[in-house]
């Protein structure tokens, strides 16, 4: 029964949150109640091999066709989605723009101005702008987050989610959604974040990308090329399996005495390396030389013991993220089942919250 008030809001349909990696789709759908998050709908679908190429979608029909199964898998009745595209892919720049232009002056004069701070012809690219706030220098202007990424980054998403018979309305930066789905576990960080330091390192199949919040706001992100196929890969010329036994394998398990000590344990020394290479990138183009905290999120970040191993090792405290800790669950989904892919849908998280923007 609905009341008046409810008929009188209408109801946003709800958008889909579609994290299009290199080795699956990830699809996430959130609903709310009063400041509450529930999750309606989850789905982790793979992707056939070579189907996205380091986060460039190189098969839209087999990337469309896994985000079909991946809807029919979870059960959702949504018919909007969104994704995003790898930071790697947007140029970004913060403007100064005068504070009394409306958001349509702004769009126009950005237009006007955008071939001065893009390096691509314009009409090859998407451009998107945010008003961040006003200017520190000038109170009478404000500063304006613009990002721009090449048309067919977008135009390639947009296809696959199209022929998965959806509805593309939003395409994010993976970087923003990130940011989107870390306010959800700030509460679980010292000072909920405020004025801390925060690496979040996604160490997904083939990429490590990380994100350096400052404030609850991203000041660095950078992508490398690692992740956990390397560990797949292993297992699959140690013990002489396909690509898709490995993975199974090293997911449920099962496989000799010696995988932990003489595979899975140097796999995760070699995490630590590479969270403290990503780190010292940083430090040597800011002016930081430290973080306050580690969060890991991606699909790795599920391997057991990881978060403590690089805490011994960095010396800064660690944490895997689970943006649902918080979170009700509708009863079709196992929650451990939820809880064990929790740090590989920190982006589709994300990307979910654009629901309720």
């Amino acid at each position: 029964m609905f009341s008046l008030a409810q008929l009188l809001q209408g109801s946003k349909p709800s958008i889909l949150g579609l994290d299009i990696s290199t080795t699956a789709v990830k699809l996430l759908e959130l609903s709310k109640s009063g400041e509450r998050y529930r999750v309606e709908s989850y789905a982790v679908e793979p992707l056939p091999p070579n189907s996205v190429i380091e986060k460039n979608i190189s098969d839209v029909e087999a990337v469309g066709e896994a985000i079909r199964r991946a809807v029919k898998r979870s059960g959702s009745k949504a018919k909007h989605a969104a994704a995003a595209v790898a930071g790697s892919a947007v140029i970004t720049k913060v403007i100064s723009m005068p504070g009394s232009l409306s958001d349509a002056e702004m769009d126009s004069q950005i237009q006007l101005e955008a071939d001065q701070y893009i390096p691509y012809p314009l009409e090859e690219v998407n451009i998107d702008f945010q008003t961040i706030g006003p200017s520190d220098n000038d109170p009478t202007r404000v500063d304006v987050l613009l990002a721009a990424s090449r048309s067919e980054n977008v135009d390639v998403r947009v296809a696959a989610i199209e022929l998965a018979g959806l509805t593309a309305k939003v395409i994010d930066v993976e970087a923003y959604a990130m940011e989107s789905a870390f306010s959800l576990i700030a509460a679980q960080l010292p000072e909920r974040g405020v004025d801390k330091t925060i690496a979040v390192v996604d160490i997904g199949a083939t990429m490590t990308t990380l994100n350096v919040l400052h404030d609850l706001k991203t000041i660095y992100t950078r992508e490398q090329v690692f992740g956990g196929k390397q560990l797949t890969e292993e297992i699959q010329r140690r013990y002489g399996l396909s690509y898709e036994e490995a993975g199974m394998a090293k997911r449920q398990g099962g496989l000799p005495d010696n995988y932990v000590p003489e595979v899975l344990e140097p796999f995760k020394e070699a995490m630590a390396q590479q969270v403290s290479r990503s780190l010292q990138f940083f430090f040597s183009s800011s002016q930081f030389n430290s973080v306050d905290q580690i969060v890991l999120a991606g699909g790795s970040a599920s391997i057991a013991g990881v978060d403590e191993l690089i805490e011994s090792k960095l010396g800064v405290p660690t944490m895997v993220a689970n943006p649902f800790t918080n979170m009700s669950i509708a009863p079709r989904i196992k929650a451990q089942v939820l809880s064990n892919d929790a740090p590989a849908l920190m982006i589709a998280c994300g990307l979910a919250l654009r629901s309720f923007d």
